[in-house]
């Protein structure tokens, strides 16, 4: 933890040392003296918005010199405000390593007088800034995993054999080094590049720096973030240690603004300038980051996904930044994050963690596939894995000479970070002569010699100089918590990693959830449409029902259906958790809301959305079906009908939030469907039921619900009856007094049913019921909202999507060694590369499929709306063709229509 004089924070700020660095950088440019290497500019995505950006803060802090003067109780002029823990904005600094590349500033914009304002002003309001970097030695990381998986079946749940195997691998699970002999330091301001093939264990070293230790069987070693521990990390300062996933993981149907917006209001901090309010704090925020990061343009564009069009690869990478940024974590790690993308873009969004890492002081992890030379260039440090081992740690730039030295050469034209990767690989790598019986070719030799060597030695001596100064010190301990508890909230407990209240939290979430509805407003007219399409269906089948005793058992049915379908349609509230779990673990993890939140937010939001559906709903099928028309019965039959499917949505998303899985989840759902519809007391009345399952009744809200609107409906009927008996041939002259109706409940000598007799002969309903049954059903809905939010605050994490060989019940694999062929994973290093002459006979011998049809297209244009009524074409004035028999290629880089195009000509540019 580096205790430093306050400035705008850690995340949208610099330290002291920073701002005096960039103070002298200013001064060699105007001596014309040398610079240090080239960073790279605040304006590279967008410097028509940040020239906009430096003339609003030089009137700003010309004003704010006007007002000084004015009054001498006022400190320096004051620039827009930005996140806290020491305010500066990042838009001041023009450039972080190279002012001099910069274009000039305005005459009357002084980049140094500002800088030095608001360091004076930051300490005379008492807020103070913070930074954390991370050591890490001897760490090793253990995982859990079977040599060989079967599938799961029917029968094997019930298998003895089955059922002693899984008690076995619970007791004594397998497992299996992911990691080992780690050992390294990264700090505040450093980029560190983590390398190495497929399955060498790059993303699990990312998620252990991002402490991330849960999904693993074992963290050994020792981890520090400057002076505190993982578990202080977890409980207390969660936020300042992010992990971001390989995928731009993000609510579609919102905004850019509106993503950027929400990950401000979670994480702004109390700590702020005087007479800066909330919403201008998140408005300056939102505008410096769109600013920086080139996203003006797309502020009012949905992020989009597979099915909605909405911002490009590119710009969606950078929304992750500009979030991560928002979020003021300290420390960043960026997995895989430019896999799918051109390389101008993967440049671009290197380029934008570059800007984030000088200008925020923040750590930065990431690791990347294929990086280029300029890409690489832009690194402090590199990290190069092999079968889960370092087999470097240290500067990029020695990075090169170190392999070289060690005995391999770099091919023709070969980056650099292409050459680190293809010495772990036999298959790529090539030997310097005279080196064939010296180099380490194995991943455990390649990891001894880095520790036997000089620059091993360095990194030991770095990490016992960050030990010292940094490990285990009290007094910067101390500043460290003082600095994060100027950031919460009144009301939210200092010792809390969340810094914003629970309420504020909730009013953030119920907007977001609002914004995500309004987005998505074809799915809202979709439900709408099938509510009235089936009342519409129901009703015309059940259509003016006669006030007569033999439609009794139909009016039963029509009630039943306006009860049991509101309860089926909330089934898709399981699919629908799922598809926003991993955006709600990441936040969770990123410290912006509790869990629980969430789901209390989604509850509250549905209920007006409910209430309307369930309105238009009722009265649809109530005035089809011919049901008694009274006010009072009406809106009593509506209360329960909406009632009852608020509280089977809190049922069902109680059921997806107790599982990993939605396969699972919905298994469950259906079966529990099943058993609901069956002991209601419709299918089979109450007194029908088995004494052995009528407990069932007991625990099922629909019963509840039926008998309730069953009693409403009858309570008044008094239905005529169309037949009696005796009658017929020899009976013609018997008097009604000797005649009795054939339905239930009827009495000698009335033509009359009397539905309150009805009801309680046929189901055993009573009208007195009709009120301790809501109060019944509103407590099975308090109770499953408890359990929703219990559980959604204690199981947020959801199943990994790998991609494993399952093999049949019963059958006998072959034994599968740490060796094995695997297609998805690289081979281990040392073993020679597989005979490939099998396949390239297999591939040879092709079929010869002969085609003639030359598909062409000509002036395609294709125009898509965007927010606010505007539109944007995507393709213009687009012609081409394809030949049978050639491979066409469609190139152009990120954002430019490639996946929304029609396949173009053999090689396409697009600009």
């Amino acid at each position: 933890m580096h205790q430093s004089p306050p400035s705008l924070g850690p995340s949208l700020g610099q330290s002291s040392q920073s701002l005096k660095h960039t103070s002298e950088l200013a001064q060699d440019c105007s001596s014309g003296s040398p610079t240090p290497a080239a960073r790279i500019p605040l304006d590279h995505f967008d410097p028509v918005g940040m020239m906009q950006l430096r003339r609003t803060l030089t009137s700003e802090s010309q004003s704010a010199d006007n007002k000084s003067a004015a009054n001498s109780n006022t400190s320096a002029s004051s620039p827009v405000e930005l996140p806290s823990k020491g305010q500066r904005p990042p838009e001041l600094r023009s450039s972080v390593g190279t002012p001099c590349d910069e274009p000039k500033f305005e005459p009357e914009f002084d980049f140094e007088q500002v800088l030095k304002d608001i360091v004076k002003r930051s300490g005379e309001e008492g807020i103070k800034t913070r930074e954390l970097g991370v050591m890490f030695q001897d760490l090793r990381v253990v995982g859990t995993g079977a040599q060989v998986s079967f599938q799961p079946t029917m029968g094997s749940l019930f298998n003895p054999a089955a059922i002693l195997r899984n008690i076995s691998t619970i007791r004594n699970p397998p497992v299996r080094d992911i990691l080992e002999g780690f050992e390294g330091v990264v700090t505040p301001g450093e980029m560190l590049l983590v390398l190495g093939r497929p399955g060498s264990g790059c993303s699990t070293f990312l998620k252990t720096i991002a402490n991330h230790h849960g999904e693993y069987h074992a963290v050994e070693g020792e981890v520090c973030y400057d002076s505190f521990t993982p578990k202080e990390i977890e409980q207390r300062y969660r936020g300042d240690v992010t992990y971001c996933p390989e995928d731009d993981v993000h609510f579609p149907t919102l905004t850019v603004e509106e993503t950027l917006s929400f990950a401000v209001k979670t994480r702004t901090p109390q700590g702020r300038f005087s007479n800066t309010s909330r919403q201008e704090f998140n408005d300056s925020v939102v505008d410096v980051l769109t600013r920086i990061f080139g996203l003006r343009h797309v502020k009012g564009t949905v992020i989009g996904n597979a099915a909605i069009h909405g911002a490009s690869g590119g710009e969606k990478k950078r929304v992750s930044i500009a979030e991560a940024l928002a979020c003021r974590s300290l420390i960043g790690t960026w997995d895989s994050s430019t896999r799918g993308l051109d390389s101008s873009t993967a440049l671009e969004f290197i380029r934008a963690l570059r800007i984030a890492t000088d200008v925020g002081r923040v750590t930065t992890l990431v690791s990347i596939y294929q990086a280029g030379e300029q890409l690489y260039d832009l690194f402090d440090k590199v990290c190069v894995i092999a079968e889960g081992k370092m087999i470097y740690f240290g500067p990029a730039k020695e990075a090169k000479q170190y392999f070289i030295e060690m005995g391999y050469e770099p091919l023709n034209r070969q980056t650099t970070a292409d050459f680190l990767v293809s010495a772990t690989d036999p298959n790529s790598r090539k030997i310097r002569l005279g080196y064939e019986s010296t180099v380490p070719r194995t991943a455990a030799q390649m990891a001894a010699n880095f520790k036997s060597s000089r620059l091993g030695h360095l990194n030991r001596q770095s990490i016992d100089d960050y030990r010292e100064r940094y490990v285990n010190k009290p007094d910067r301990k101390k500043a460290y918590k003082i600095s994060a508890g100027q950031e919460h909230a009144r009301h939210a407990p200092k010792r809390s990693a969340y810094i914003v209240s629970v309420p504020m939290q909730l009013r953030a979430v119920m907007w977001r959830k609002m914004r995500i509805v309004n987005g998505d407003m074809t799915a809202l007219a979709v439900q709408f449409g099938a509510q009235i399409f089936e009342a519409i269906i129901m009703g015309t089948v059940f259509l003016n029902l006669p006030d007569a005793a033999s439609v009794y058992f139909s009016r039963g049915g029509i009630l039943f259906f306006a009860l049991f379908f509101g309860a089926l349609f909330t089934m898709a509230e399981v699919p629908a958790l799922f598809a926003q779990r991993p955006i709600v673990l990441r936040h969770q993890k990123a410290a912006m809301y509790f869990p629980f939140v969430e789901a209390l937010a989604h509850m509250l939001v549905d209920i007006p959305i409910t209430l309307i559906m369930q309105f238009v709903f009722c009265v649809t099928v109530y005035y089809l079906a011919g049901l008694q028309k009274t006010v009072t019965q009406f809106f009593t039959f509506y209360l329960v009908v909406f009632t009852m499917t608020t509280t089977m949505k809190a049922f069902f998303r109680a059921i997806g939030a107790c599982f990993k899985t939605g396969s699972a989840a919905m298994s469950l759902a259906g079966a529990a469907v099943l058993v609901l519809s069956l002991y209601t007391g419709y299918v089979i009345p109450r007194p029908s039921i088995p004494g052995g399952l009528r407990w069932i009744t007991y625990l099922n809200p629909l019963r509840y619900g039926f008998e309730a609107i069953l009693v409403n409906e009858f309570h008044t009927l008094s239905g005529t009856c169309s037949t009696l008996v005796p009658q017929g041939p020899g009976y013609e002259n018997v008097s009604l007094a000797n005649q009795v109706c054939t339905i239930v409940g009827s009495q000698p000598g009335e033509v009359t049913v009397d539905g309150n007799l009805f009801m309680y002969l046929s189901y055993g309903y009573e009208y007195s019921n009709l009120w301790r049954n809501y109060g019944i059903i509103c407590a099975f809905g308090l109770g499953f909202v408890v359990i929703l939010l219990l559980v959604t605050e204690f199981n947020t994490s959801s199943s990994l999507n790998t991609a494993i060989t399952l093999f049949k019940q019963g059958s006998r694999p072959p034994v599968l060694g740490n060796n094995a062929n695997d297609e998805e994973k690289a081979a281990p290093i040392g073993l020679d590369p597989p005979n490939t002459d099998t396949t390239a006979a297999n591939v040879s011998e092709k079929v010869n499929f002969e085609t003639t049809d030359v598909f062409s297209w000509k002036h395609v244009q294709y125009t898509i709306p965007i927010s606010r009524g505007e539109s944007r074409r995507l393709l213009d004035d687009v012609s081409g063709y394809v030949e049978p028999g050639k491979l066409t290629v469609l190139m152009g880089e990120t954002g430019a229509g490639k996946v929304r195009r029609c396949p173009m000509c053999k090689i396409c540019a697009i600009e």
